[in-house]
């Protein structure tokens, strides 16, 4: 029997944390909804409002056309009054008929309001622990490099293979251990027949890229900032999630100030079959600095801490 109320909380506990964690999709459902309703208590509310519009203006009427011949038992002060009692007895009623949708309404706006606080906190603590990985994967690549060499870094890294291959001087088949080519990043996407801009002449694709690469470079110049969704867009690729976050800013902490495709690669045999028009596909890998917003963030930040150092 003890167990049953250790069960139940931990029960409560579940739903209450898938609660929390699908907190945005709810209160947008609950947002819509309210909406909705306050829009549809609006519409019947206005089929009301006629009927009291109309014993307004009657009772208004009535009070104008009383004579005033009789001013000991209605004055115009009298007239006044009633008017004004008129009116505010209409507001009320036209208060009344509006409430419930006034009241809806602004429950939607809340849990709308509430549900995108929450996504854009997500987002902030998301982009914030990336650049905290990132950072620190760096760093820790950095040392492997400066201890055991780039090769080593690249064994550790993606692995590495053992297979047969040729040797001159032996003249025979020998076994020899093989690190695969630098791995592309998540970002990285093919430019071929399935682009909407590729062209079977890979001179064409070559010129292409070239001219967009030139022409991101300038944007980023123009604005200072490019997302990566913006480049997909240009060479004719499919959007991602993550495109709408990441891409590059031009004085950012750690950017390098410019837009790389990744085209003149010379360490990759694929991008310099490309190159030399022996390929018309190739694997493009974006040197994206990260989540845009972030950056400009902590720009502002560095910027003001300057600003606050300079004062004292």
């Amino acid at each position: 029997m003890s167990l049953i109320p250790t069960a139940i909380s931990r029960k409560v506990a579940e739903v209450g944390l898938q609660a929390s964690k699908n907190a945005p999709s709810l209160l947008f459902g609950a947002g819509v909804v309210s909406m909705v309703g306050s829009t549809v208590l609006a519409c019947r509310a206005t089929l009301k409002l006629e009927a009291v519009l109309d014993e307004a203006k009657s009772d208004l009427d009535m009070a104008n056309t009383v004579r005033e011949d009789v001013p000991e038992k209605y004055s115009e002060e009298d007239r006044q009054q009633d008017r004004v009692v008129i009116i505010v007895r209409t507001t009320g009623k036209i208060l009344k008929l509006y409430g419930p949708a006034i009241v809806v309404g602004a429950v939607g706006i809340a849990c709308l309001a509430k549900g995108k606080n929450i996504l854009q906190t997500r987002n902030e603590a998301l982009a914030a622990a990336y650049v905290a990985v990132d950072s620190a994967f760096q760093q820790y690549r950095g040392r492997v490099i400066e201890k055991y060499g780039e090769d080593e870094d690249r064994e550790l890294r993606y692995g590495s293979e053992e297979r047969e291959v040729w040797d001159e001087e032996k003249g025979k088949m020998v076994k020899a251990t093989t690190v695969p080519w630098e791995a592309p990043s998540q970002y990285a996407r093919f430019f071929d027949e399935l682009a909407d801009c590729w062209q079977r002449n890979p001179e064409y694709n070559l010129t292409f890229l070239r001219c967009q690469q030139n022409y991101a470079n300038e944007k980023l110049q123009a604005k200072g900032y490019l997302f990566l969704n913006d480049v997909y867009d240009a060479l004719g690729l499919e959007r991602s999630r993550a495109g709408q976050v990441v891409g590059w800013v031009l004085d950012g902490p750690n950017s390098d100030g410019f837009i790389d495709f990744g085209i003149w690669d010379g360490g990759n045999p694929k991008a310099r079959d490309f190159v030399n028009g022996r390929e018309g596909s190739i694997l493009l890998d974006f040197n994206v600095d990260g989540p845009i917003e972030f950056i400009l963030g902590e720009g502002e930040n560095d910027d003001m801490k300057r600003l606050q150092g300079g004062s004292n």
